[in-house]
């Protein structure tokens, strides 16, 4: 393929891995050689102007990183360039944006020569005014009064209908607003304006039949309603049918008004005639309170007012609360200044330019600020960046402009700043050099934030909570027995492999310690910085306790905590723990796996947003636990991980102890041996083995199959003490295919093992754990030394 569509966040994670695969890291699903990143010719993004919002700082690395790897390779390429050869060109970028306030700023960033005066200076920037449109558009400010949101956003719904029946009485009309909710009260208030007119379904455009038969399938009972009277919902609560239903009714013209969140704003192309923005504020579920949209956001919506073709002109209506009447009339008129967000993403950006090798020390750090739209900035309002706060701190005096030397010591200030916070969380040791500067090194902590796409916080989080969950494992967890469940060896190896095999029997996490394990897992990758902007919506506290109260391992663990007594209450209030949207979090995890009813619709939304994220998480947290691995409990531990892939993939409810045929499953050809390490008296061992799926035998995970393969993980450990020797994995993409097979080679520490080997110094132990389905998973044990039988 040679075009890639991606958004900002995926090609940041994907452009990470420019200079290739790194030795340390091939466990690591991020460091899979992006080296193809060197060669990209074009970038282009979209709505750039979003430099100055939360995502902006994303944007802001992948354009500087973009162009240090153009300046990088067309360097390389240079010195092995040929006598008569052109020069490599430079990756080109392109940014398409609303209209500017400092549109040179941004041009100057992506390499557009700003200051010269020739033929090339300032080529490829353009710059129009917010007038300038393919569609003319009239924009109307209403302001309202009142302190309070609801009784304000009551207020509003008259006005409405009535610039509706004004301005849109037979064209598309589209109304914004903040929540869920509003989409429902609003919906309800314009049907019942409606009714006293001598029409009572004004928006309706189609036969009455044809609309109730369309209603009839759906399944929001509000949408049922307000569809017959040709007004439609659009919000992430419907189903994906409900809201590809009401998109073609609202494109085909049978219903005339759609009332929907901002996110609409942002994801379907649904052009309108006229635009209603009702509210300029939605509810801060973090700050718990209500805040305005960013400009961008209202400019979008507004945006969607005219359609090329159609439309001569569009109408745009803002309501608004009556004091941001003349900050909305400047900024929607005038164009838009565009400061720089990188800030407050410092600590990620410059531990993932340490950990790809761009950033060595404090001095290249300095160097790679200076490719930022922030240094930028930083030079043209320094106020509004703390920069002069700071001189004048130095220097006891305050200077309206900044030298040079000044931006240089603040940049010095702000990279010193940030590698503290970087320490502090284990992502990078500092060495000071016989100078002033001073060496910088990315941790493996370091390494798992920028290659898994993780806040600097959370790898730190992480390893805490696996140590937490190790010394529980070490001393609770069941010791290894010959017997239980056995399995006929012939039924799983080869008759090559049996002299290797002591025994085999079934794994299955029947022990309550295993129950635990898992719910300890989820619950520290629920407390993570990851999930700190999970909504919790108006009221949910309450729902979040009564959901609490249904589900197995409560909000704290305390119903699994069995060896300890129950936890008293630490004085918090229920309810504000119940806040917390790492409680939610933990909550909707449990709900998924043991499909648990949910309160609302908008829970289904928020888990499916939280389960996206484990997979990913989950990867993180077993390659930061692999910095340990030499400590009591890794083994159970890294048993627990496959269970918990299980746990998202199965298609039912989890159950520890299932058990499944074991039919489909072979090891062929396993053998074990050992070899001097150099310049000592310590052996490395080794376990090769070939593992073969036939898929004609697991028919149930067809499904698995499509999506990209089924996975097998691999754990050795030591028969004693719960040592982890090593783990690693198979994936079968083409297991379709009937019967696939993939070899396998486990290193380990031949003398650790033998040191917790059991009887005679002569065992391990090997899990085999299916990531795809649980019940099917089984441990053998193998013998160092051959069988003299």
């Amino acid at each position: 393929s040679d075009v890639l569509i991606c958004t900002p966040e995926k090609w940041d994670l994907i452009s990470r891995g420019w200079r290739g695969v790194s030795s340390d890291l091939n466990s690591s699903s991020a460091s899979n050689g992006k080296k193809f990143v060197r060669e990209v010719g074009l970038l282009i993004i979209d709505e750039i102007h979003l430099l100055g919002e939360e995502r902006g700082a994303v944007l802001e690395a992948i354009v500087s990183r973009t162009r240090f790897i153009s300046r990088y390779v067309k360097a390389e390429q240079q010195n092995d360039l040929k006598q008569g050869e052109k020069l490599p060109e430079m990756t080109r970028i392109m940014g398409l944006s609303t209209a500017l306030a400092n549109p040179y700023d941004l041009a100057d960033w992506i390499g557009i020569d700003t200051v010269g005066y020739g033929v090339e200076a300032k080529r490829g920037l353009y710059n129009f005014r917010p007038s300038v449109r393919p569609v003319p558009m009239v924009v109307h400010i209403q302001g309202f009064p009142g302190r309070h949101y609801c009784p304000r956003m009551a207020t509003m719904n008259k006005p409405c209908y009535a610039a509706i029946k004004d301005l849109s009485p037979t064209k598309p009309a589209m109304i914004f607003v903040a929540s869920r909710r509003q989409t429902r009260l609003t919906a309800l208030d314009l049907i019942s304006y409606a009714a006293a007119e001598e029409n009572p379904r004004p928006f309706l455009h189609c036969d009455d039949d044809y609309i109730e038969a369309v209603a009839e399938t759906l399944n929001d009972k509000v949408l049922r309603h307000t569809i017959s009277f040709g007004i439609g919902l659009h919000h992430a609560g419907l189903t994906s049918r409900d809201r590809e239903k009401v998109e073609t009714l609202y494109l085909e013209g049978h219903i005339q008004v759609l009332i929907a969140t901002a996110t609409l704003a942002w994801g379907v192309n649904l052009p309108a005639h006229l635009v209603i923005v009702k509210g300029t504020e939605f509810f801060d579920g973090k700050l718990s309170r209500y805040v305005d949209y960013p400009v961008t956001d209202v400019l979008q919506m507004m945006g969607r007012a005219g359609r090329p073709q159609f439309d001569k002109e569009g109408v745009a209506v803002i309501m608004c609360e009556e004091s941001k009447k003349n900050f909305l009339k400047k900024f929607l008129y005038e164009p838009f200044p565009v400061e720089s967000c990188l800030g407050e993403r410092m600590c990620e950006t410059i531990n993932a330019e340490v950990s790809i090798g761009t950033i060595n020390s404090f001095s290249d750090a300095i160097g790679y600020l200076r490719w930022t739209f922030y240094a930028r900035r930083v030079k043209l309002n320094p106020s509004y960046y703390g920069a002069t706060d700071f001189i004048a701190g130095e220097n006891d005096s305050m200077n309206k402009i900044l030298s040079d030397e000044d931006i240089e010591s603040f940049f010095l200030h702000v990279v010193e700043e940030t590698m503290d916070k970087l320490k502090e969380h284990n992502c990078v040791t500092v060495n000071k050099t016989e100078g002033t500067d001073c060496i910088v090194e990315a941790t493996p902590l370091g390494r798992a934030a920028s290659n898994f796409y993780l806040n600097h916080q959370t790898p730190k989080q992480m390893r805490q909570g696996t140590r937490s969950l190790k010394s529980i494992l070490a001393q609770h967890a069941p010791e290894v027995k010959s017997g239980g469940r056995s399995i006929e060896k012939n039924s799983i190896f080869d008759e090559k492999c049996v002299q290797r095999v002591n025994s085999i029997t079934r794994f299955s996490p029947e022990h309550e310690i295993y129950t635990f394990a898992v719910a300890k897992i989820l619950y520290e990758l629920s407390f993570t910085h990851e999930f700190n902007e999970l909504p919790v919506r108006h009221n949910e506290e309450d729902l979040n306790l009564e959901l609490s109260k249904s589900l197995p391992w409560g909000h704290d663990l305390s119903k699994v905590t069995w060896w300890t007594k129950k936890k008293t209450s630490s004085g918090k209030n229920m309810l504000d723990i119940m806040l917390d949207p790492h409680t939610k979090c933990f909550l909707l995890l449990q709900a998924f796996c043991f499909k648990t009813n949910l309160p609302i619709s908008d829970y289904i939304n928020d888990m499916r947003s939280v389960v996206e994220q484990i997979p990913r998480l989950l990867a993180a947290m077993q390659y930061v636990a692999l910095e340990d691995k030499a400590s009591a409990g890794s083994f159970d531990l890294f048993s627990c991980f496959p269970i918990v892939r299980q746990l998202f993939s199965a298609a039912s409810a989890w159950s520890a102890g299932s058990v499944d045929s074991l039919n489909g499953m072979k090891v062929l050809n396993l053998t074990v041996d050992k070899e001097l390490k150099k310049a000592s008296n310590f052996h490395n061992g080794f376990i090769d083995l070939e593992y073969q799926l036939d898929s004609s035998e697991i028919k149930t995970f067809n499904s698995k199959i499509e999506k990209g393969g089924l996975s097998v993980s691999f754990v050795l450990g030591t028969m004693t003490g719960g040592y982890l020797l090593n783990q690693s994995s198979l994936t079968f993409p083409d297991a379709k295919k009937g019967k696939v097979s993939k070899k396998l080679r486990i290193d380990f520490d031949w003398n650790s093992a033998e040191v917790n080997g059991g009887p005679d110094n002569a065992l391990v132990l090997l899990r085999v754990l299916h990531d795809f389905a649980s019940g099917k998973d089984f441990e053998v044990v193998i013998s160092l030394k051959p069988s003299t039988q």
